[in-house]
């Protein structure tokens, strides 16, 4: 039997995805610890969990550890700590090191979590990515931006998500984003060069420090603008032919930057884009499965569960390759508007007549809805198909074609 104990801060839909494919693992022992009280854990998993622990924090390692600690007690014995959020990685590995349990170390997850920090692995490993520079006051951030020029991005060098990131197009931009959020020693700015080209994903599970398995997606257009203008309805396409030559320059490079991070054995999100004369660069990589319904589009594009899989290697370190049977898609479903609650939900039924066998998975807007506000929007609409032509069309009618309406509260 081997005892494993899940850290979720907080319940929401995929992480509870993620902790049920932990728990159905044969021979395994599931404890959890989070800051949610677990009668908000549904009733079927509940039941197969083995221990709970609530505690006041649940991204704070010691408050975590607090959690773990006591679980272990009561079990004698603990094999592996785990969890799925980017905020996790940096905590859970501290835990692991302080216990001496396999996984990543937090050397290793800082380099991944700090994304300054990863940029300097990055660079002295001979590895391409955007310039950058790290700024703790406003006159750092102002000389920094006079190194890389303009435009430039701004965001934490601890962010996820493309969350508190910003587009600055003159010195007036940084000047007035430098006192929204001005840099401090405890809260510094990463300012970047600004990268034009392609935006990508390259998604990946390593196995003793060699990549056994890769996906990549295309992001139309890229989650910066999407951030910028909170209309756009926006998709990822994952193409069928991910071996493509067009992706050897990321395949080229993907490995090396993992090892330097310090990557072995585990799932790794990386953004990296395609410049115009075809060189790649890297822009940063997360140590965890994709958010935004990744995992399911993944999932759907290999006809199998990724949910399942991740399990399986943070738990016994094992993989099995899928093969990619189709070409995958989601069309991201955002509000049009100022208001704050969805009126009503245009379009559904001509794409229902026109693209409705290869819809997969849908989460539909409905009236009466809060607007979400996020990058994610309201809704979506997942696709997939033999041919990558026939998933980016009907990704292209969905996102022209469905209007979501928002109305005053």
């Amino acid at each position: 039997m081997r005892n494993v104990i899940f850290v979720a801060p907080f319940f929401a839909e995929t992480t509870l995805r993620f902790l049920d494919a932990v728990a159905a693992l044969p021979g395994v022992r599931t404890g959890l610890v989070s800051q949610d009280p677990l009668d908000r854990v549904p009733e079927g998993l509940r039941a197969r969990l083995d221990a709970h622990y609530r505690v006041s924090d649940g991204l704070v390692a010691s408050s975590i550890l607090e959690g773990v600690d006591a679980i272990r007690g009561r079990w004698g014995s603990l094999d592996r700590v785990v969890g799925a959020l980017e905020e996790l990685q940096v905590p859970l590995a501290e835990i692991r090191d302080h216990l001496e349990l396999p996984g990543m170390r937090a050397e290793a997850a800082r380099n991944f979590r700090d994304k300054a920090r990863m940029k300097e692995v990055l660079r002295a490993a001979g590895l391409p990515c955007a310039r950058h520079g790290l700024a703790h006051t406003a006159d750092q951030a102002r000389e920094e931006a006079r190194h890389l020029g303009f435009p430039l991005i701004v965001k934490p060098p601890a962010g996820s998500g493309a969350r508190s990131t910003f587009r600055i197009e003159t010195p007036t931009d940084l000047d007035a984003c430098l006192r929204a959020m001005p840099p401090s020693p405890e809260r510094p700015a990463l300012l970047e060069e600004f990268v034009v080209g392609e935006e990508h994903s390259f998604d990946s599970v390593a196995v003793g420090g060699h990549i056994v398995w890769h996906s990549i997606n295309h992001y139309l257009p890229s989650p910066l603008e999407v951030l910028r203008e909170p209309w756009i309805q926006w998709s990822v396409l994952l193409p069928r032919e991910v071996d493509d030559a067009r992706y050897d320059g990321i395949r080229q490079v993907a490995g090396g930057a993992l090892a330097a991070l310090g990557m072995d054995t585990g799932m790794s999100h990386m953004e990296w884009f395609r410049r115009p004369d075809g060189s790649v660069a890297i822009s940063e990589v997360g140590a965890r499965p994709p958010g935004a319904r990744f995992v399911n589009l993944i999932s759907h594009a290999h006809d199998f569960d990724l949910f399942a899989a991740w399990a399986r290697l943070v738990v016994f370190g094992q993989f099995q390759p899928p093969e990619r049977k189709y070409a995958a898609g989601v069309a991201y479903l955002r509000a049009q508007g100022s208001g704050v609650r969805i009126a009503r939900v245009r379009g559904l039924d001509r794409i229902q007549d026109a693209i409705g066998p290869i819809i997969r998975e849908a989460r539909l807007p409905q009236p009466g809805q809060k607007a979400s506000g996020t990058y994610e929007g309201e809704g979506y609409i997942l696709v997939r198909h033999p041919e990558t032509q026939v998933v980016k069309d009907a990704l292209s009618r969905i996102i022209s074609q469905v209007r979501v309406e928002v109305e005053a509260a």
